[in-house]
């Protein structure tokens, strides 16, 4: 048995990879269905191709709710800190700041959660993140 991909499915392809890519994913093909009127866009961390996210857009739908109940994607990051910023410098909310400089969550266009968490020990406890407040849910 090998693991695949986890799928979601998202409204805003544009907006969609551009969360991604600020979380430092990158595209690793594309398939455009003209007849069933959907795309499938596979995403992947650089190095960590075979843990991929597929990302299907239906063509006709107008959005989706309910993201919270999927669960989570979770990915581990070299500096928690650094991938919070760059992700706050490009307009996301961290919902979940790093407090204890080891986990964070955020969400996708469509409400899918994210969990960032930091990749060997925690960093030292650090501003703005130890006295940021948690902004909505995860």
């Amino acid at each position: 048995m090998k693991y695949l991909h986890t799928m979601i499915r998202v409204s805003d392809v544009a907006e969609t990879l551009r969360f991604f890519e600020l979380l430092g994913l990158k595209e690793l093909r594309r398939i455009d269905n003209e007849p069933g009127r959907f795309s499938l866009i596979f995403l992947a961390a650089p190095g960590d191709e075979d843990a991929q996210v597929e990302l299907t857009h239906n063509w006709d739908e107008s959005g989706y709710t309910g993201g919270r109940n999927f669960g989570h994607l979770a990915y581990a990051v070299d500096d928690i800190y650094a991938a919070c910023q760059r992700l706050m410098d490009g307009g996301v909310t961290i919902n979940r700041p790093p407090r204890d400089g080891r986990m964070a969550f955020v969400k996708s266009p469509d409400g899918i959660s994210v969990e960032l968490l930091q990749a060997g020990p925690a960093l030292p406890a650090a501003e703005p993140w130890v006295s940021a407040p948690n902004i909505g849910n995860w």
